[in-house]
């Protein structure tokens, strides 16, 4: 009983952090979802802006439950900085990895495009007019008149000037 009251305070802080960070998840998936019904964005890749929104969610959720249990400021310091320089170092060695998840999400909310859509991407070297099969976290999947099946990154779709053909 003891040991119990002396955790009462972060037993209760973290029953209500819990409960806001499950309100909050459940707020901003919805707020997404009728974002994604209301701009006809496919179901896939609501789920996959969902996926990216609640990881962020949970490690938000972590930080606090640690901040809550007193760990020890320079123990949090060393583990986050021996995280962050790990993941730092694999997302230079793929930094377009992190580029083509942003712009998956920046594509999701604000792209004037959608699937159906023939695009032609203006390109000096290579110009293409393709029919946008599907949009993916790290790539965007595109068909020619001619049946050639392309593999768009998405930060290319935010880097070059596109123009919408046909709007479906």
């Amino acid at each position: 009983m003891e040991l119990f009251k002396e955790y009462i305070y972060q037993i209760i802080a973290t029953a209500i952090a819990l409960v806001i960070f499950i309100v909050l998840r459940f707020l901003v998936n919805t707020i997404i979802e009728k974002f994604g019904r209301k701009a006809d964005f496919g179901e896939s890749r609501t789920k996959l802006v969902k996926k990216y929104i609640d990881y962020f969610i949970y490690a938000l959720a972590v930080l606090t439950i640690i901040s809550i249990w007193g760990i020890k400021t320079e123990q949090l310091f060393l583990f986050v900085t021996s995280v962050l320089t790990v993941i730092g170092v694999a997302f230079f060695a793929q930094w377009s990895i992190l580029s083509n998840i942003t712009a998956g999400i920046i594509v999701f909310f604000s792209s004037p495009f959608r699937i159906g859509n023939t695009i032609r991407i203006m390109d000096k070297e290579c110009p293409i007019e393709a029919k946008i099969i599907d949009i993916k976290s790290f790539y965007t999947l595109l068909k020619t008149a001619d049946g050639e099946d392309i593999t768009l990154p998405n930060n290319l779709l935010l880097q070059k000037s596109i123009t919408i053909v046909t709007n479906h």
